[in-house]
């Protein structure tokens, strides 16, 4: 497996690369949610590349960049082990000019649930996909459903900008009690690791009305924010059931949506969702 650490490098690498290369960009601290992205792009392509860098342009200055984790070598031998062609490791001087000026924005689709709280974000995540396209040319990239927006937002960008990759999502990995595989959650306590279970519990709750026959949007995000304040160590972001494709609210379920919330658990913010398809 090649380690590279350069612009230069890696797209000499790639220009010697025969084959399909299907993509897998990460912020590394990699997790079997990463791994079955990886897994699922060694099943498509003739090589499979994975990028490891924590982005700072996606954080704000009051958000969790210092603390995000790390663990390079760790990474590096799971992807080894699974037959990764090869990394891209780079610095965030290797990707960022110091005087560097241009983003890439996505409209409309950035200015609610996420972005909302967190206004910045959008920005830097397509900023570095599209720089980490450019550089790698990659067929097909994969990314996790657990950040739903972010794969939606990716996909316009794709198709606004007419970028040729096939972007893949896939499953969100969850561990054996439910709580969505994240690499933040190593930071959780043991109390809020108990206490974050409260998320897929709200969205198995979304899950069981919409079952038994409830459309009423409103009703559904009132029964989830009851489950919610009920535990105490959760401290609720937001709490959305919106259309699937467009992350419009709604107000009855009658085509696809997406249930998606965030909550705060100590210095630890947590997303998840679901999706609902009457």
């Amino acid at each position: 497996m090649l380690v590279t650490r350069t612009v230069a490098d890696f797209r000499a690498w790639r220009a010697s690369a025969s084959g399909t290369l299907g993509l897998v960009p990460t912020m590394g601290y990699l997790h079997e949610g990463h791994l079955s992205l990886v897994r699922a792009a060694k099943r498509d392509n003739a090589r499979t590349a994975v990028t490891i860098f924590v982005n700072p342009t996606q954080f704000a200055p009051n958000e969790d960049l210092a603390r995000y984790p790390r663990d390079e070598a760790r990474d590096l031998v799971l992807l080894e082990s699974d037959g990764v062609d090869a990394v891209f490791a780079p610095s965030p001087d290797e990707m960022y000019r110091p005087d560097a000026s241009t983003f890439v924005s996505v409209e409309k689709l950035t200015d609610r649930l996420e972005g909302a709280s967190r206004p910045t974000h959008f920005r830097g995540v397509t900023t570095i996909v599209l720089k980490l396209f450019q550089i790698a040319q990659p067929d097909r990239a994969y990314f996790g459903r657990k950040d739903a927006q972010q794969l939606a937002v990716i996909r316009r960008m794709v198709r606004d900008l007419n970028v040729p990759v096939e972007v893949v999502g896939l499953p969100i990995v969850r561990e054996p009690d439910g709580l969505a595989m994240s690499s933040r959650n190593v930071n959780l306590t043991p109390e809020q690791r108990r206490a974050a279970l409260v998320l897929s519990k709200s969205l198995r709750l979304a899950e069981s009305l919409f079952a038994a026959g409830q459309r009423d949007a409103e009703e559904i995000r009132a029964s989830m924010r009851s489950l919610l304040a009920a535990e105490p160590l959760a401290v609720l972001d937001y709490i959305s059931v919106a259309d699937a494709s467009s992350l419009d609210e709604l107000t009855t379920v009658d085509r696809p949506a997406l249930v998606s919330l965030a909550a705060r658990f100590g210095a630890t913010r947590l997303i998840d969702n679901t999706t609902l398809d009457p």
